[in-house]
């Protein structure tokens, strides 16, 4: 069943990863997550200790093993994936920690083995605004001119005093400074949000939302907060002090949210990762399907659209 949506062929209201790669490049196209061994400003001391505190060691729990080289990894999971498709294209995603936090000569050693595999059509590498030194900015430009590139800014929001509790150890204007220096360079971007963070009420959710869509991004991704194990933020969660949304909390923030973006944004993700054995709430999570249908459903049952609340002069 279409749902009438520009961007879909199928009951989706929202403009989805796989439609846009679809359209794009005429196949399936799958990403393999990988990890090059870069550690992150907020965990080396240049401007923090110890991560995120929802981070458990470094984004990218589900990228590869990062004692095996990029091209060894690239392998392993590309056969993994090919049990699920049998036919596709693909796109490295350089996904642990902060990958443009070294000097552009090691970023090439690692990204372009992975360029040269056959049936690569783009590659995606997930960062920091405040780790693109001009020398990074050149080689990404470089890359932009020859292949199908994404940088994934982690945001995950635009409220300072969030970031501060959250030890994210950069501001909204280093975000912006860094989505500008991108931009300029006509780079995709996709930006990256998480909701249910701690002190931010529905308002400022859809505030991170509305101001990120004035910006028109290449895509999105929207995250639901995780509380894992071996983190800063389970002991929060153990006192007591944090908790965690629920399915229908969740379900109607993401749709009120989806309804702020253009419709030509992309929409990467809409829920997150966490792994069976390090989650510790909220557990419904696990069952992604469930969440994704709740949306669908929601969408269609007051009639919603991605972007019929679209407001370009929304304030950043």
């Amino acid at each position: 069943m279409k749902s009438g949506f520009k961007y879909s062929n199928d009951n989706k209201r929202y403009h989805t990863w796989n439609y846009h790669l679809q359209n794009k490049f005429g196949s399936k196209v799958f990403k393999i997550a990988l990890n090059a061994g870069f550690t992150c400003p907020n965990i080396d001391g240049s401007k923090g200790v110890g991560g995120c505190s929802y981070c458990s060691g470094g984004s990218g729990d589900f990228a590869g093993d990062p004692e095996k080289s990029i091209p060894e990894q690239f392998n392993e999971i590309k056969e993994m994936m090919h049990g699920k498709w049998k036919r596709a294209l693909y796109m490295p995603y350089f996904q642990a920690n902060t990958n443009t936090y070294a000097p552009a000569d090691v970023l090439r050693e690692k990204f372009e083995p992975v360029l040269r595999e056959k049936n690569v059509v783009g590659i995606s590498i997930s960062t920091r605004a405040d780790a693109l030194e001009d020398d990074v900015l050149e080689y990404l430009s470089e890359l932009n001119g020859r292949t199908y590139l994404i940088t994934e800014l982690g945001l995950q929001t635009t409220f300072d005093e969030t970031g501060e509790r959250i030890n994210r150890c950069h501001t909204y204007g280093d975000f912006l400074d860094g989505y500008r220096r991108l931009t300029e360079r006509n780079i995709n971007v996709c930006v990256h949000l998480i909701n249910g963070l701690p002190g931010e009420t529905y308002e400022m959710m859809i505030t991170n939302a509305r101001r990120v869509a004035a910006l028109m991004p290449h895509c999105v991704k929207i995250h639901l907060l995780h509380i894992l194990k071996n983190t800063a933020m389970e002991k929060d969660y153990s006192q007591g002090l944090i908790k965690t949304l629920d399915l229908d909390e969740y379900v109607m923030i993401v749709c009120d949210q989806l309804r702020c973006f253009h419709e030509d944004t992309v929409i990467q993700r809409l829920t997150g990762d966490g792994g069976r054995d390090s989650l510790i709430a909220p557990l419904w999570s696990l069952k992604k399907f469930v969440v994704l249908n709740e949306i669908d459903k929601r969408m269609l049952k007051y009639d919603m659209f991605q972007g019929d609340k679209f407001d370009r002069a929304h304030t950043n």
